[in-house]
């Protein structure tokens, strides 16, 4: 049986990333919608603009809920989709396989301003946070459909498994409604694969720095409190479903190794989706029988099953460098960033990849975050909050920042395409030691009202 668990994860993770494959950017981005009037958004106002942005562009239903609400519009020429992430409050734009920043940024632009000049005439807006400001004000419901419910029932799953697990759970299991990322993919070679791992894994450090954008006012020492809300759930259960890898990956084999000691915690039997308390690879196809439970349309009901060779599938894991099926790494860690500044995301993960063995140079050899006996995981947690260690000098830092955006800068003067200066922005934060968390919260400390930093970080 071990050897047909690493077969089946070396065919669906190790296998896609040996063909030679074109150049392609995959680029999703999570936004909040947000009723200015400071009340809860309404489910209609959000599928309505939906409806008109599908009919205006020409894209096609391609998901439903159980009410048969549309959740999910795709465009086939460009491959694009408009899709509703968690709740109705939470819209996202995932763009096809493309070449260029350039195409992606334009076509993002156009939807974002017919969707915010649609929401407009609701007193709604779309805006470039990592944490809805109304978080505390909105239903944060899961869209009625197997997937999300699903996800819901797991996450306030939570009280039943605290003496399980050496972790503190937060009390917001509801967190995927309202939380909104910017996620790039980017295809990988075999030969890389673990270099690629272990370099962007050190680099997260310093990402948290960048890219903060997902304060909440209730754990008001992060200002990217968004990782930490995933960390500390029942996706958490097990560390190596989340976060960051404890020790540098040496090999393709330990990185199989790795992945059968990642949990399942969800499967399908006869089209419903079935939650369980979450089992490593190497144990659940060990396994006789697994008992879980799944909504009949009423209310949950337990069940007992078998495992299926097929249920490897249902694998679903959130590290900040996560090996997909596609043969591409999904880099998972950063907020959504101010619609203006949009492109930052996937620009500073596609520059560097282009200057791999720079970045790893750089960074094993960094003495401005590791030296000072913290591990990398620990910095990561560090640096995403408000204040920074004391022994971590703060020039020093924004320095070894610029040095990083020097190095993803040539990586893009090397794809030909103007895209460095998209960069600018990132630029601008390392050099006055800030990100748009940082800006939002000590415009807040000064009396600034929250509405301004929702209408700014809209702004195109």
């Amino acid at each position: 049986m071990k050897d047909t668990i690493r077969n089946a994860v070396y065919d669906k993770y190790i296998a896609p990333t040996k063909p030679k494959r074109p150049d392609y950017i995959g680029i999703e981005i999570e936004m909040p919608i947000v009723d200015l009037s400071c009340k809860p958004v309404d489910e209609t106002v959000s599928l309505q603009v939906a409806s008109d942005f599908s009919e205006h562009f020409g894209f096609k239903a391609a998901g439903q809920d159980a009410d048969g609400n549309i959740t999910s519009v795709k465009h086939a020429p460009t491959g694009d989709i408009l899709s509703f992430d968690c709740s109705y409050s939470n819209l996202e734009l995932s763009f096809g396989k493309a070449t260029g920043l350039f195409e992606v940024k334009n076509r993002f632009e156009d939807y974002c301003r017919f969707l915010n000049s649609r929401f407009a005439g609701y007193g709604y807006t779309l805006t470039g946070m990592g944490m809805n400001p109304h978080a505390d004000i909105n239903h944060n419901k899961p869209i009625p459909n197997e997937r999300y419910r699903m996800l819901y029932h797991y996450l306030h799953s939570y009280p039943q498994h605290t003496s399980e697990v050496e972790m503190r759970f937060h009390d917001r299991p509801d967190f995927g409604t309202f939380t909104s990322a910017s996620q790039v993919q980017l295809d990988v070679d075999y030969d890389q694969l673990t270099d690629v791992i272990n370099v962007f894994g050190l680099l997260e450090p310093y990402k948290s720095i960048l890219f903060a954008n997902s304060y909440l006012p209730e754990f008001p020492q992060f200002l990217c409190s968004r990782n930490m809300l995933w960390e500390h759930s029942m996706q958490g259960y097990n560390p190596h479903n989340i976060g960051m890898f404890a020790k540098s990956v040496g090999s393709v084999d330990e990185l199989i190794d790795y992945i059968g000691t990642q949990s399942i915690y969800c499967t399908m039997r006869d089209g419903k989706y079935v939650d369980f308390t979450p089992v490593t690879v190497n144990e659940y196809f060990s396994k006789n029988t697994i008992e879980g439970e799944y909504f009949d349309g009423e209310r949950y009901r337990k069940i007992t099953f078998s495992p299926e060779d097929s249920d490897i599938e249902h694998l679903r894991t959130f590290k900040f460098e996560d090996l997909t099926f596609r043969g591409t790494i999904e880099y998972r860690s950063s907020c959504c960033q101010p619609l203006s500044e949009a492109m930052t995301v996937a620009a500073f993960h596609t520059g560097l990849k282009y200057k791999l063995y720079e970045l790893k140079e750089l960074l094993e050899n960094d003495t401005v975050i590791y030296s000072h006996g913290y591990s990398p995981s620990e910095l990561q947690k560090l640096l995403s909050k408000r204040e920074l260690p004391d022994d971590l000098n703060k020039s020093e830092i924004s320095a070894q920042l610029i040095r990083i955006l020097d190095i993803a800068a040539e990586g893009l003067k090397q794809r030909n395409m103007g895209e460095e200066v998209l960069l600018r922005p990132l630029y601008e934060r390392a050099e006055r030691s800030t990100n748009p968390a940082r800006v939002m919260v000590s415009g807040l400390a000064e009396g600034v009202p929250i509405r301004h930093f929702i209408e700014q970080y809209a702004a195109i």
